[in-house]
């Protein structure tokens, strides 16, 4: 049996009026793996606070076994701004002796991406204090990782992190014997990492077996049984179980309930996108034009991010954009704003970019647009617009999207500057949405959101009628929100991924691979191409890519006509027919874009 390492028993912790946690009660096992969700603000923070005996609790006992080691991963770290980062990781280790230990060796590959630290100006000699909030992050969870611990508690470890650094981390903890509590809002490492979930919801924390996808089913099932009234979350939540059960059924683990039961519950629940509809809609919005890009050269400043980009974003594309940091994701996007802004007369560097006379471009950045702070909620809003048209004669008023987001009636009329981090963030996709866009770039959109909020967006977004481009490295939002990715892998080149985020990190890693040079006996001769041959390959790549944008039309045409003739066998079949001939198609242009990629 495995030991108790930390218990709660009762615990309560009140912060003015409101109760965070009332009588809890939980303990933390040798081998557990927990993850902790729930809405920001109830006190998931909190609750691992009290649990790594950060702050005290108002009621109740913390017990910790004599023998835990605890490390922790808190939102603030307390590294000594004077030190280097060789002092604050590695310590007094040797060069020779740090550098012979595989599990140093693996952190600092996998967090810093080598054992040089690229990227900081002297690599383990850099000095602490002029590091950014993200790059102090990194050395914190270096820090801890580095050390050996019976318990680690992480609050948002993958903040700051890329695609690759979040895969690396998962990797690592599943192999670490520690046993683990983490706060995330990232649903894909949830999955990935946890076999337990703690729900922390207005002041008491509901238990789940598995990870994410089962926390799930698991809640959609006992709100089934409950009957909740939260008829809003009980919705949604049916349909992220659909999503869940239908998009990627492989994510389940272990799943320790009734699986019959959960899939009654989704039996009426149609796909998430009716992608048919939503493209003839967008078509109508905005034609057949939206950005056109020939030849295009993106720089920032003087250096050259991407260049010979022809591209296009058509009505009703959702695309996923990753890549490496600094390879040029929002360079592209605000290359791409800044032509829309001035109606095509500001031009990148080089090439061209044509924009449709119907574009209307609402931009999610990075930053935080400051808004008046004594403003309310419900006034930022209707500063935008009273009423937002949807789309399918889906209208909301100011205040009912307000309540989508998260904002009760009481939350609208609280003044803007008393707002955190997230709930500003929110209120940025908020207004956003009223301005009734047709085409949207999210850059980062998930930062500070909370998962029932990012679930809640997912639904807004799958019934938005535009076309779209989201930059983000929470995986999970990537593959729910779009139909295909597109990565930019430091070489100035934009690459459709026909496998999504898997083939993303098989590419990277081929990359890193290729990098560590081979033993002189195990080396081959390197077939050469030339120049021309790697163009050619650059030309057939991307006449594949407008035939297989082509390909998705005519197949979601088709989808639309089966629907319409349903009752019509005989039509339904010859329809069918044409359906199974595309489908050939596809796989035999996805596979010979493969055989491409290598060679340009």
């Amino acid at each position: 049996m495995a030991a108790n390492l930390v218990n709660l028993e009762a615990v309560d912790k009140v912060y003015g009026t409101r109760a965070l946690l009332d009588g809890v009660s939980l303990g933390v096992n040798e081998g557990d793996r927990i993850g902790v969700v729930g809405r920001n603000g109830d006190g998931k923070t909190t609750l691992i606070r009290i649990l790594a005996k950060l702050e005290e609790a108002d009621k109740g006992r913390v017990t910790h076994a004599g023998h835990v080691r605890l490390g922790v991963l808190t939102q603030h770290d307390s590294l000594d701004p004077e030190a280097t980062v060789r002092h604050e990781v590695i310590g007094d280790l040797a060069d020779h002796e740090w550098a012979g230990n595989a599990k140093i060796r693996d952190v600092l590959t996998g967090l810093f991406g080598g054992l040089d630290l690229p990227g900081f100006p002297q690599g383990l000699d850099t000095v602490i204090g002029p590091l950014s909030g993200g790059e102090r992050r990194r050395i914190a969870l270096a820090k801890l990782l580095i050390a050996d611990q019976d318990l680690i508690v992480l609050d948002e470890p993958t903040n700051h992190l890329d695609v690759e650094g979040i895969s690396w981390l998962a990797r690592h903890l599943r192999e670490r014997r520690s046993a683990l509590v983490c706060v995330t809002h990232d649903r894909w490492f949830l999955d990935q990492v946890c076999t337990r979930m703690w729900d922390v919801q207005r002041g008491t924390v509901h238990e789940y077996e598995g990870g994410y996808s089962d926390y799930v089913f698991a809640r959609a099932e006992r709100e089934r049984i409950a009957a909740s009234e939260e008829a809003k979350r009980q919705n949604l939540m049916r349909k992220e179980l659909a999503w869940l059960r239908r998009g990627a059924p492989a994510r389940t683990s272990k799943p320790r309930f009734r699986i019959e039961a959960a899939n009654e519950l989704i039996a009426d629940v149609p796909p998430p996108r009716d992608s048919a509809e939503l493209m003839k809609f967008a078509s109508s919005r905005l034609g057949r034009t939206v950005f056109d890009l020939e030849n295009v050269t993106v720089q920032a400043g003087p250096k050259v991010l991407i260049e010979h980009l022809t591209w296009q974003l058509g009505p009703g594309d959702r695309v996923g954009l990753v890549g490496v940091n600094g390879a040029g994701k929002t360079s592209l996007l605000r290359t791409l704003a800044e032509a829309a802004r001035t109606e095509g007369e500001k031009q990148p560097a080089a090439g061209k970019v044509v924009v449709g006379k119907t574009v209307k471009l609402a931009y999610l950045s990075q930053e935080v647009g400051e808004l008046n702070p004594a403003l309310r909620v419900l006034e930022a809003v209707q500063q935008v617009r009273d009423r937002v048209d949807l789309g399918k004669g889906r209208e909301m008023t100011a205040g009912q999207l307000c309540e989508k987001f998260g904002f009760t009636k009481e939350k609208q009329w609280t003044p803007v500057g008393d707002l955190s981090g997230g709930e500003r963030r929110r209120l940025q996709i908020l207004r956003l949405l009223m301005d009734e866009p047709n085409v949207l770039f999210l850059d980062e959109p998930t930062n500070d959101l909370d998962i029932e909020t990012l679930t809640q967006l997912e639904d807004l977004l799958d019934g938005w009628p535009g076309s779209m481009v989201v930059i983000s490295h929470d995986r999970y939002f990537v593959e729910r929100t779009t139909d295909r990715v597109f990565a930019l892998l430091g070489d100035r080149f934009l690459r459709m991924l026909p496998r999504g985020l898997d083939e993303y990190l098989e590419r990277r890693q081929a990359v890193l691979d290729a990098a560590v040079p081979a033993a002189p006996a195990a080396a081959a001769p390197a077939k050469q191409k030339s120049a021309g041959d790697a163009r050619a390959a650059k030309k057939e790549l991307q006449k594949i890519e407008r035939r297989l944008d082509k390909v998705s039309e005519q197949e979601a045409k088709l989808h639309a006509r089966i629907a319409e003739q349903a009752t019509d066998f005989e039509a339904v079949a010859k329809l069918d027919a044409e359906l199974r001939e595309l489908a050939a198609e596809r796989e035999e242009l996805e596979m010979r874009w493969l055989e491409l990629a290598e060679d340009a």
